[in-house]
């Protein structure tokens, strides 16, 4: 039996990466997962990867409207919640001076709203002692060069994780963050070899991380596993951010 056999789990922002990899490990694991998307085309192509026991819906994680039909999806097909992944984000490099508003809208807008409201429409259908996840980064903690807005915008999750675990606990649903340091998804390809070699330098373990450590990493907060955590950021960084 699976660690999360006849778990209904919701993951946003799931077509590639971190997320995919996070839906295909729940399901092998026993869960029914539902993943978003905004383009029809991936979200297709990552229901076919997955396989089995997964049903994908359009949608932007940033557009209440979307969410809406999200959860009156779930609510049709399954009718509850056990784990509630939220995912989708985005980020953009600008230093000090140069921040757009447009950038910063569309970081905030998706980071924190979408996340914010992702987890607020979840809730009718959650059922007792659950567990929500958020993605946050290492640039919540860590000064980095040109990611002070992306970085504010995961410093925000945590403070959601730990007022939500407080507001929640008659429940018993979980609020966790996890906190990637790099990890090789599709943005990786478009980086010169000179500034990934110049990254793994930082990186105490030598090495970049691995979409599936996230999904085991996630697996663990999902589970019973992790019953006796909540309100805590999780880092999986190599050490990036700790030493």
């Amino acid at each position: 039996m699976g660690k999360l056999e006849n778990k209904v789990a919701v993951i946003t922002g799931a077509t590639s990466g971190m997320a995919l990899a996070t839906a295909k490990l729940f399901v092998k694991e026993g869960a029914y997962v539902f993943i978003t998307g905004r383009r029809q085309k991936e979200l297709d192509e990552a229901v076919k990867a997955i396989g089995k026991n997964v049903t994908g819906v359009q949608g932007d994680a940033a557009n209440l409207a979307d969410l809406d039909r999200l959860f009156e999806r779930v609510k049709a097909l399954k009718g509850h919640i056990d784990i509630l992944y939220a995912s989708a984000g985005l980020g953009e490099f600008a230093p000090l001076g140069q921040i757009s508003e447009e950038s910063f809208d569309r970081m905030y807008n998706l980071n924190v709203k979408g996340t914010l409201f992702t987890v607020q429409k979840a809730l009718p259908l959650f059922s007792e002692k659950g567990s929500i996840i958020m993605t946050g980064s290492i640039a919540s903690v860590k000064g980095m060069d040109n990611l002070s807005a992306y970085g504010g915008s995961k410093a925000a999750l945590l403070t959601f994780a730990k007022s939500w675990t407080s507001e929640l606990r008659s429940r018993g649903i979980r609020v966790n963050v996890i906190a990637p340091g790099p990890i090789e998804t599709g943005v990786f390809s478009h980086i010169p070899n000179e500034v990934k070699d110049h990254m793994v330098s930082m990186i105490p373990m030598g090495r970049i991380g691995q979409p599936e450590e996230i999904a085991t990493t996630a697996l663990f907060l999902a589970s019973d596993d992790s019953s006796f955590i909540s309100g805590s950021q999780l880092y999986v960084d190599g050490a990036m951010a700790q030493i």
